[in-house]
C-alpha cells in the first residue's frame, strides 16, 4: 500500500485511512477555485525533507488569497473538486498524491465531524485571544528561546 510505505508510523492508524478513503466514494465533487499542490520541501527547523500538500486559489481576489494556503480543514467534497497542480502530476504518481491528499485531510481526525470540531476549538481560541485585554497578551507570550528550551527538554 502506498500510503503505508510513504508513512511507514501510519500502520496503527489503517483502518481510519481505509474509512476515510471509502467515504471519499459516496461523496459529490464540489467546484473549487483552489488548486491542489504537491511538493517536496525542506523543514527550515530540522532541515527534514517532507511532502507539503497545500492548494493555491486560480483567480485570488485577496493579497492572503495569493499565497499558499493549508487545506487539510477544507471539506472533503471540495478537496475532490480540486484540480490537481501539473508539476504535482509530473513529480508524483497518481498513488502518491492520493496517498499525500489522504494523509493530509485526515491529519486534524478521520471523519469530517472531527476535524470541524478541531477547528472550530481553533477558531475559538483564536477568538478568545482577540478579546483579552493587552496586558493579558503580554503576560501570556513565551519567548522563542523558551519556546526552544521547553521543546528540546521534551
Amino acid at each position: 500500500m502506498t500510503l503505508l510505505n510513504l508513512y511507514p508510523k501510519e500502520e496503527k492508524g489503517i483502518s481510519g485511512y481505509e474509512d476515510a478513503y471509502e467515504k471519499l466514494f459516496y461523496l459529490s465533487p464540489v467546484s473549487s477555485d483552489i488548486t491542489m499542490q504537491v511538493k517536496n520541501e525542506i523543514d527550515d527547523f530540522d532541515q527534514e525533507e517532507y511532502v507539503d500538500v497545500s492548494g493555491y486559489y486560480k483567480n485570488p481576489k485577496t493579497e492572503e488569497e495569493k499565497f499558499s494556503q493549508a487545506i487539510e480543514f477544507t471539506a472533503w467534497d471540495k478537496w475532490l473538486g480540486m484540480d490537481i497542480d501539473k508539476n504535482s502530476l509530473q513529480n508524483f504518481s497518481e498513488l502518491e498524491i492520493i496517498a499525500h491528499c489522504i494523509y493530509e485531510m485526515t491529519f486534524m481526525g478521520f471523519d469530517e465531524e472531527g476535524i470541524q470540531s478541531e477547528l472550530n476549538n481553533l477558531e475559538d481560541s483564536v477568538d478568545e485571544y482577540k478579546n483579552q485585554e493587552e496586558d493579558t497578551k503580554i503576560d501570556n507570550l513565551t519567548s522563542f528561546d523558551d519556546l526552544l528550551k521547553k521543546f528540546n527538554s521534551n
